[in-house]
């Protein structure tokens, strides 16, 4: 299942005609997508190194576009690969709540066992990740699509896949780490099948593969998302094993009790 960055996470989404060139249009499925979203997934996030060695840990993913803003709630279980060193298990949180706002002012609050109360990931470390920068905490929404910057570069293929390449540039004020975003949405469907994430800086880019697009009661998802960084050797995946794309979840379930509950 595509999870809101994040995420990605799957709604109802509505065809854009063939040949549409209005980026407008283009855009406006993916939107609905993020203000409409309303999913529980369960899965694995996986860092495969250059040998192919592999670090796993389950997660739990649920997310709720309420009015003006997307809710995203992140549980980490525990590293499943034999001798992971002590250094891996302490950068891993254990629950996350993503906020992302139209306006660009999104947060990311962090939880772990034991504390009372939440506390704000600070915006330098949304680059970082539970497995290292591939896929970053910011990675688990998709921003991108509200920014204010949209423009329709090319119709391509990706594969056998008709697709609308479009760019996405942020705000001077707006909270990412990327400076630009192209996506390659399926023509027929309005999901991506792959996008190139630039950071700000010299970072390099962050190439995203969506894999087993699927729909299922009218919400398209895909089953994994590969995230490799351009120049560097090995991968991160986003695997979801199970899911629900109409969880019907409201505001008890991205509660502060909830996000220090364990």
């Amino acid at each position: 299942m595509k999870f809101l960055s994040a995420l990605a996470v799957a709604t109802v989404l509505f065809a854009v005609p063939a040949g549409a060139t209005d980026v407008k249009a283009v855009v406006a499925v993916p939107r609905q997508r993020v203000q409409t979203a309303d999913i529980r997934a369960n899965g694995h996030l996986v860092r495969v190194d250059a040998n192919g060695n592999r670090t796993s840990f389950p997660i739990s993913i649920k997310a709720h576009g309420f009015p003006g803003i997307l809710r995203v709630m992140v549980e980490f279980g525990s590293v499943t690969k034999a001798g992971a060193d002590s250094s891996a298990m302490a950068h891993i949180p254990s629950h996350l709540l993503l906020e992302m706002r139209p306006n660009g002012q999104n947060s990311i609050l962090i939880a772990h066992p034991g504390d009372k109360t939440p506390t704000s990931l600070p915006f330098d470390k949304w680059s970082d990740g539970p497995l290292g920068p591939g896929f970053s905490y910011e990675d688990f929404f998709e921003p991108e699509f509200f920014w204010p910057g949209q423009t329709l570069v090319e119709a391509t293929k990706f594969g056998a896949r008709a697709c609308d390449v479009v760019k996405s540039t942020p705000g001077a004020t707006y909270k990412t780490q990327y400076a630009e975003v192209r996506t390659w949405l399926d023509r027929g469907i309005g999901f991506p099948v792959y996008a190139e994430k630039t950071p700000k800086g010299s970072g390099a880019v962050k190439e995203f593969t969506y894999f087993g697009l699927r729909k299922n009661g009218g919400v398209w998802s895909a089953s994994q998302i590969e995230v490799k960084v351009r120049g560097h050797a090995g991968s991160t995946l986003l695997i979801v094993d199970r899911g629900s794309p109409k969880a019907n979840l409201g505001l008890a379930d991205f509660s502060s009790e909830l996000l220090t509950h364990f």
